[in-house]
């Protein structure tokens, strides 16, 4: 059995497209155990938080990183953008199907791109360089924004798959929380006393990669890059409450106060008795079975995730990237 939490998760019970508007979704509120958990929607947020509340959010904005490409002999390739490899022009890359195409092979998306894929890496990854003058404007012309593999109507509107605030281009996969906050909940949080602040976790592809060691010391633990500004944390550091968006932004947080790093690649695994030295309350998603972001759940509010999942799927709450949320107090 691997380590990380699991639960059956429906099929029908996975979202397949975004709630209109975005704070129409679902919120789930737990105020730890004795309480009783209410049933509430996003634009319940601003009656959740108070004064000396710090709301921070991951504001990363997902690259359109996926190129579909075309061999000579009219084969398909696809190129999904992982990560910039020590400059803008060369990525790691996953390159599918990667055992027909040779080191050194070169793919055209346009006349303002071309690819050159490169040697092999480790876990399967590819190098790949970029020939543009303009990477950012070649891929909003030729790239998709990658959607998580269990989405499978696609997404009509590619900014249903950012937030409102994304700003910084790099991510390869949305901080789902933040999907659902609008300019409206976030100017009304504030208007109830909460201040909000920033910072960036460039979310990768191992968000989505299950535990499936038998011991949690076995597991590869993805590392993403991340960047907390001083006046964010000196800002945690002052609040009453520190309330975080999205797992991403837990990851940041608890990974600077860690190291004393503000800027870095974060390889923490938070589980179990994890010393939580930042975050008192999370709005977050419901997450996939045996992930890494259910271990991080369970050690915020521990077994009680248990109840509140089940409690979600018996009154049809919408899970994963497109899904419901929770608000979440820390359980002390």
């Amino acid at each position: 059995m691997p380590a990380a939490p699991t639960y059956d998760l429906p099929v029908a019970a996975i979202a397949q497209v975004p709630m209109e508007p975005r704070d129409a979704a679902r919120l789930l509120v737990d105020r730890g155990p004795g309480t009783a958990v209410e049933h509430r929607t996003v634009a319940d947020l601003p009656s959740l938080v108070r004064p000396g509340d710090v709301l921070v959010l991951n504001e990363t904005r997902v690259l359109p990183a996926r190129l579909r490409l075309t061999k000579e002999t009219g084969g398909a390739v696809e190129v999904l953008l992982l990560e910039p490899d020590g400059d803008d022009r060369t990525w790691s890359a996953l390159v599918r199907p990667s055992r027909k195409v040779a080191p050194g092979a070169v793919f055209e998306a346009g006349d303002d791109l071309a690819v050159e894929v490169g040697e092999r890496l480790v876990g399967g990854r590819r190098r790949v360089r970029l020939r543009t003058s303009d990477l950012e404007k070649a891929l909003r012309r030729h790239g998709e924004v990658p959607l998580p593999p269990y989405l499978h109507e696609g997404i009509a509107d590619p900014d249903r798959y950012q937030t409102v605030y994304a700003s910084r281009p790099g991510s390869v996969a949305a901080p789902t929380a933040g999907l659902h906050l609008t300019p409206e909940v976030l100017e009304r949080c504030e208007a109830a006393g909460a201040e909000i602040h920033r910072l960036d976790l460039t979310v990768g592809l191992g968000t989505f990669k299950p535990v499936t060691a038998e011991r949690l010391e076995d597991h590869d633990v993805h590392e993403e890059p991340y960047a907390v500004p001083a006046s964010t944390m000196a800002a945690c550091e002052a609040a009453e409450r520190v309330v975080a968006v999205g797992t991403t932004t837990v990851r940041a947080l608890e990974t600077a106060a860690a190291t004393g790093q503000l800027a870095g690649r974060s390889r923490l695994l938070i589980h179990g008795d994890h010393p939580w030295r930042v975050v008192d309350a999370l709005v977050t998603n419901f997450h996939l079975p045996a992930s890494t972001l259910l271990l991080l759940v369970e050690s915020f509010i521990g077994p009680r995730w248990r109840d509140l999942y089940a409690t979600a799927l018996a009154e049809g709450y919408r899970f994963l990237s497109f899904g419901d949320a929770m608000f979440l107090e820390r359980t002390r």
